[in-house]
């Protein structure tokens, strides 16, 4: 049995399900909060070691609020990608593995801003925007061939995404020790990205080998579902991109055919019956189904 099991079999209970959920609460929390006052979260809640070995505890938990954008749409996709991640991880792993890979690095964050205090007598503070990256590794580690679309518009395998994630990860870690004409805050900020990128790729490797390679047939079976289900919406989705969103009943003309066409559903027919500008108020109104 690996130490992970037996951490699970002893306090497996104490797993929050569907974790995720209440942390993209959390960000959409934050969001509203930097929307009311911009400066109240770097000024109370921030993982700032200094605050807490002065007594404000509390922001071991509350840096988690930081949302992972500030703007309104990007916001939205944000939490969306979030969730749907974590989630899928969480039913792949269970509810335990999945609390303990999040909660871990978490952790190793609060620790890497006190050590790099005491030791180095610098106060970064940590957001937890790369271990939401770190999550999409793991999503990659296990589900490497699902699709998405960079830009809503190019398709691209999800490991494909990763590689592109860890040349970013590469890239802020190195950052750290370049030229910065900017002058020294610009040093602070990315001494302070490159820890948090360090230890979420740290995170990452603690638990790549024992977490996501030692598969249960169980898991095996889920995972291949999941694929196979995300693989048939998927071409569902191109199947309805094709044919057009919009179909007119009488003469079958689409969006796709014509962008400029409008269309409506007709409010007099029984059923959603739906008809181009054309033959909106010409065609004959279906009642109980027949015309």
């Amino acid at each position: 049995m690996d130490w992970i099991s037996k951490l699970e079999k002893k306090f497996g209970k104490v797993a929050i399900p569907n974790l995720m959920l209440y942390i993209v609460i959390m960000y959409g929390v934050g969001f509203l909060i930097d929307i009311v006052d911009s400066g109240f979260y770097y000024t109370h809640l921030s993982l700032n070691a200094e605050a807490i070995l002065r007594g404000e505890v509390w922001r071991v938990l509350t840096f988690l609020v930081q949302p992972p954008n500030t703007n309104l749409l990007f916001i939205l996709l944000s939490l969306y990608v979030s969730y749907m991640i974590g989630r899928s991880l969480e039913a792949q792993w269970g509810a335990f593995r999945f609390n303990l890979y999040f909660w871990s690095g978490v952790l190793f964050h609060v620790i890497a801003s006190i050590l790099a205090y005491l030791i180095f007598k610098i106060n970064l503070p940590l957001g937890i925007e790369y271990l939401n990256l770190s999550l999409f590794f793991a999503f990659a580690t296990v589900y490497p061939d699902i699709q998405f679309r960079l830009y809503f518009i190019i398709p691209i395998k999800v490991k494909y995404l990763a590689g592109l994630n860890a040349a970013f990860f590469g890239f802020t870690m190195l950052q750290a020790f370049l030229p910065i004409p900017e002058g020294e805050i610009f040093r602070f900020i990315y001494q302070a990205r490159a820890l948090a990128a360090l230890v979420s790729i740290f995170n990452f490797l603690l638990y790549y080998f024992s977490l996501m390679q030692r598969l249960s047939p169980k898991q095996k079976v889920q995972r291949k579902k999941f694929q196979q289900d995300m693989k048939q919406a998927r071409v569902a989705f191109e199947a309805r991109e094709k044919q057009g969103h919009h179909k007119c009943e009488i003469c079958g003309k689409t969006d796709i055919d014509n962008p400029d066409l409008t269309f409506r559903y007709c409010s007099k027919c029984e059923g959603n019956h739906e008809y181009c500008e054309e033959h909106l108020y010409t065609h004959k109104h279906h009642k109980g189904g027949a015309q």
